[in-house]
């Protein structure tokens, strides 16, 4: 499966030349929506002409599947243009829940929501990460986008298991995986996207693949973009690893 990877914001409601360019991507791979701005844990209404905007586009170039993340970017209608985390509670997943139930009715799709990072924790969260991750999409019957990178970052950063985050995600709802690059600073990591795919995240990788199986992955590379051979080094190094761990499966 060849299959590319668009930023929705870029190419909703754009037409033009925007357009020209998605439907010969299309023409000769997969194309699936990212979007960075949904907002299904903020407090702010959901921009439904936004949401029909997705709809229309997805149908268009028959997009296999419409992603965004599991976080806030916005309150009192200004929005951060950021990835905010979420509090842990009983009371934001019942919001969330029914944020992405929204979401969902006016796409007329599942969303697949991606983990972020995150830097912070807060004192009123009362479950882990992965267990309010698991519950959103099983609540809502909605599907996930595991970026393994942010996943490491968040274990080191807050101190716990890698390993039981990915064995705790329903791996049936598992369609897309995300690798990146970060920043180690020793006593916490960044998330950059403008870096080469570390061996720690190579390694967890692995595990995932252990886990889900052949899932759909997208190195992404935001920053610091090197060469076309550099780029097509690190999605080779994906597809060897994928072929190494589903052989030994086999």
């Amino acid at each position: 499966m060849s299959l590319v990877e668009a930023l929705t914001e870029n190419f909703v409601d754009r037409g033009g030349r925007a357009d020209a360019v998605l439907c010969r991507v299309r023409r000769d791979a997969d194309v699936v929506l990212h979007g960075v701005s949904l907002c299904v844990g903020s407090l702010d209404p959901l921009d439904d002409e936004y949401l029909k905007g997705v709809r229309e586009l997805a149908r268009s170039i028959e997009a296999a599947w419409v992603s965004d993340h599991l976080c806030f970017g916005s309150f009192g209608g200004h929005r951060a243009h950021d990835l905010w985390p979420l509090p842990y509670t009983e009371e934001a997943l019942r919001h969330v829940v029914d944020r992405v139930k929204q979401a969902q009715d006016l796409l007329g799709a599942r969303l697949l929501l991606e983990n972020v990072s995150s830097y912070i924790e807060y004192r009123a969260s009362a479950l882990p990460e992965w267990e309010f991750v698991r519950e959103v999409v099983e609540r809502a019957d909605a599907l996930l986008l595991v970026d393994v990178n942010n996943v490491y970052v968040n274990a080191k950063n807050h101190g716990f298991s890698s390993i039981d985050y990915l064995e705790s995600l329903p791996r049936e709802r598992v369609r897309q995986l995300h690798l990146a690059g970060h920043t180690d600073h020793g006593t916490h990591a960044i998330d950059d996207h403008g870096s080469s795919v570390p061996d720690v995240v190579w390694e967890l990788y692995r595990h995932a693949m252990r886990r889900f199986g052949a899932v759909a992955t997208i190195v992404e590379w935001d920053e610091n973009v090197p060469s076309l051979e550099t780029l097509r080094a690190e999605s080779e190094k994906a597809r060897a690893i994928e072929r190494e761990v589903l052989g030994e499966a086999r």
